[in-house]
């Protein structure tokens, strides 16, 4: 594995997004800019009325200066009115006037504030509600998936993992583009902006309460990097990382990963196998895409098939994992079947919006 000097890894830290916070997913309400505007022609809309009025009752109005009010001086008193200013050279002085100031003009002036500082009250009340909303987050975010890297593995790996009931609030996607994580979250799922080799950035992901971390950078060294870190933030979680080349696989493994998936080499043993047989490939290829044709899944032994062999279950079984071991289905040992086992099988693919679990009938007790 190459590992880049200090120059290298300061310049590539450099190009990446530093600002280390969570976003969840927000529904948009509208253009910035259209929302602007629509508040500005409210303003006027209201400014205009305002004067309209005062014009309409210009004799009841009094101007310290010439003591007649024309249009200009309507709009005049309308704007310092209207902005609280009030100089205090143009008064109402009859009583209709005073009325309908009471009535009118004061209900016109609160209106008019609001609008002013609408953008503002509105600013502070969503950074109220975003706060209140992660501090919720934080306090009932349990057992989740955590997935670093939300690249063509990453998002491959947790589709997989939607298609069999996972819950997208339990979901939080750690990658150092933002761009990325604004997919992330139109797509449902919250997100971390942040490089995860950090501990501070895996912590905002909330690591350390996971249930199972994906590891799906796009370097090896990235991902060693992230493994250790992950590992000592959260001794009990699975972590599963995928690397490019496989000799790199060995120290992932001593670096706390559970499970380490060898892309490049897995690519090129599907292409070989395909050019041996086409039609093993295309079975291959649909055993490995979740919710089409076949499946491979794992579930627990049924009541029913306790003290049976592996062919005699209603699904395909191609291994069992009793305990820590992982029997074939030709080993001697992996019969009779035990109530604390776990099975692998191939079935059915469920068909679409038949709901999780479906796929696979006979595991439900």
């Amino acid at each position: 594995m190459k590992l880049h000097g200090k120059d290298a890894m300061a310049r590539e830290a450099g190009e990446r997004l530093v600002s280390h916070r969570v976003q969840m997913p927000t529904r948009v309400v509208g253009k910035p800019l259209r929302q602007v505007i629509k508040r500005l022609l409210m303003a006027l809309f209201v400014l205009v009325l305002t004067v309209l009025i005062v014009y309409a009752d210009r004799e009841g109005y009094h101007d310290n200066a010439n003591e007649t009010v024309d249009f200009l001086d309507c709009v005049y008193y309308a704007t310092v009115t209207l902005s609280t200013t009030g100089y205090g050279d143009i008064v109402p002085y009859s009583d209709s006037a005073r009325l309908v100031n009471i009535l009118l003009i004061t209900p016109l002036r609160v209106l008019f504030l609001i609008i002013l500082v609408g953008t503002t009250l509105e600013v502070l009340t969503e950074r109220t509600r975003d706060e209140w909303r992660l501090n919720r987050w934080r306090k009932q975010l349990r057992d989740h998936t955590v997935v670093v890297g939300f690249g063509t593995k990453g998002r491959s790996a947790l589709q997989t993992l939607l298609a069999t009931g996972l819950d997208k609030q339990r979901v939080v996607v750690v990658d150092p583009s933002a761009k990325v994580v604004d997919t992330a979250n139109a797509e449902g799922l919250t997100g971390v902006v942040g490089d995860a080799t950090r501990s501070d950035v895996l912590v905002r992901a909330e690591v350390q309460k996971a249930r199972q971390i994906i590891i799906a950078t796009q370097r090896d060294d990235t991902a060693v990097l992230v493994t250790l870190t992950a590992r000592q933030l959260n001794r009990s979680a699975k972590i599963v990382v995928a690397v490019r080349e496989e000799e790199n696989a060995p120290l992932l493994r001593q670096s706390g990963a559970d499970a380490v998936i060898t892309s490049a080499s897995a690519a090129g043993r599907l292409l070989g196998l395909s050019v041996l047989s086409p039609s093993a490939g295309t079975v291959m290829e649909d055993l490995i895409q979740q919710g089409s044709g076949l499946d491979l899944l794992e579930r627990p032994v049924n009541r029913s098939e306790v003290g049976k062999g592996v062919r005699e279950t209603d699904d395909l079984v191609v291994s069992v994992l009793r305990g820590h071991r992982l029997l074939a289905y030709d080993d001697p040992h992996a019969g009779p079947l035990q109530l604390t086992d776990r099975l692998i099988v191939i079935v059915r693919a469920a068909p679409p919006g038949a709901g999780a679990g479906a796929a696979a009938p006979s595991a439900a007790h």
